[in-house]
């Protein structure tokens, strides 16, 4: 006798949240034995999966205070659409998948109008940066968290949030990471014939490659100064590309851009040491084996909620580890001549390069899971539905 048909409401407003989303539900049809049959938000991840988007979730993509107050009337008008066609669908199971400043809304309006609705939320806040109050204002509306972040659990059990898993991290599975990672490991680059390769990084918002690229340039130069020869390689979106490239036209020692998917996990296989803005790339050096500085200029917004900020680094490898793998470099103290000390040490053989891929190796080791994410994480799903809803399924 065949299973019946799995409804699932499934939410993701980024690229990021997409990617993960599909995954769930691959890991879904490849664990649930009859159809499935899903409705919400989401991008061409979950489109391939079968979703028809309830609208281009591109609209959701939105970075920073000032953009969300510019949105906030177009931001309203779709949680409340969403929220409403996940009502009237009635689904067996709600997924929101971050951007919990749209998943979180809708998933609060969902559980009001049906109570007994399982949600599961893929990607956990960062309740351990700031607004830890976050945690426990879950509970009403969330049955479960699948964290990313193999600390995140225990964080949420203190401060008393919902049950969270660590299902692992989509990067420790990614195919490209994975093959720069052993082109390195096969390699161990530490310079082409004494020509050293140092990746320069400096975002993709074009207000973080702006803020950055800047003092990129000075360490570039002086870099070049006092090392001689060396090759500088700058992976960029098509986006981004004309930015990058009108920002380093004056440059009297330019990098080779590249853009594209291959083109930037190439350049991860060949670096030596790599200069870069703070976020998720600093993760996938560090998975990588790729030494780096990471540096950040936030906007003056943020700047005056930096008394509420708690975390104590914005790396996440610090995080994991529990200690610096990775030097910062945060607005006013964000120096070139920093950026080029540092790439002379972590482009060479020295105890600092050293130290750091120690650190990267516990980092590596500690987000290692028995099973991939996607299968990981729709375990958890089904494991709630059945739980909440014994006997359906």
């Amino acid at each position: 006798m065949n299973a019946r048909a799995l409804k699932v409401a499934i939410i993701a407003g980024e690229v990021s949240g997409d990617l993960l989303a599909a995954d769930l539900v691959a890991g879904l049809r490849g664990l649930y034995q009859g159809p499935i049959e899903l409705i919400g938000v989401g991008g061409e991840g979950l489109e391939a999966q079968g979703l028809r988007s309830l609208f281009d979730f591109s609209e959701l993509s939105i970075m920073g205070i000032t953009q969300v107050l510019s949105k906030l009337p177009n931001l309203v008008r779709r949680i409340r659409q969403t929220a409403a066609a996940v009502i009237a669908a009635k689904p067996d199971v709600l997924v929101i998948v971050d951007s919990p400043d749209f998943t979180h809304r809708v998933a609060k309006r969902a559980r009001a109008a049906l109570p007994d609705l399982p949600v599961v939320n893929y990607v956990c806040p960062s309740v351990w940066a700031w607004k830890e109050y976050r945690a426990q204002r879950m509970l009403p509306y969330v049955d479960h968290v699948l964290a990313v972040l193999p600390f995140e659990p225990e964080v949420m059990k203190t401060l008393g949030g919902p049950p969270t898993t660590y299902v692992g991290h989509r990067l420790t599975a990614e195919p490209a990471l994975l093959e720069a990672r052993r082109r390195r490991a096969e390699t161990k680059p530490l310079g082409d014939g004494g020509r050293k390769t140092i990746m320069l990084l400096p975002g993709s918002r074009s207000s973080e490659i702006t803020k950055l690229l800047p003092y990129f340039g000075d360490a570039v130069s002086e870099f070049a100064g006092r090392n001689g020869e060396t090759r500088f390689v700058l992976p960029t979106t098509l986006r981004r590309e004309a930015l990058v490239r009108e920002l380093v036209k004056d440059w009297p020692i330019k990098p080779d851009i590249v853009t594209g998917t291959d083109a930037k996990w190439h350049a991860f296989s060949e670096a030596d040491a790599a200069m870069a803005a703070s976020g998720t790339v600093i993760l996938e050096l560090g998975l990588t084996g790729v030494p780096c500085v990471s540096a950040y200029k936030t906007d003056w917004i943020i700047k005056l909620l930096t008394g509420r900020i708690k975390i104590w680094t914005a790396a996440i490898p610090n995080l994991i580890a529990d200690y610096a793998v990775v030097p910062e470099y945060i607005n006013e103290v964000v120096r070139g001549a920093s950026f080029t000390r540092w790439m002379e040490k972590l482009s060479s053989d020295t105890l600092p390069r050293r130290s750091m891929m120690e650190g990267y190796d516990l980092v590596w080791q500690r987000m290692q899971t028995e099973k991939p994410p996607g299968e990981h994480a729709a375990e958890i799903v089904l494991d709630v539905l059945r739980k909440k809803k014994p006997g359906h399924f």
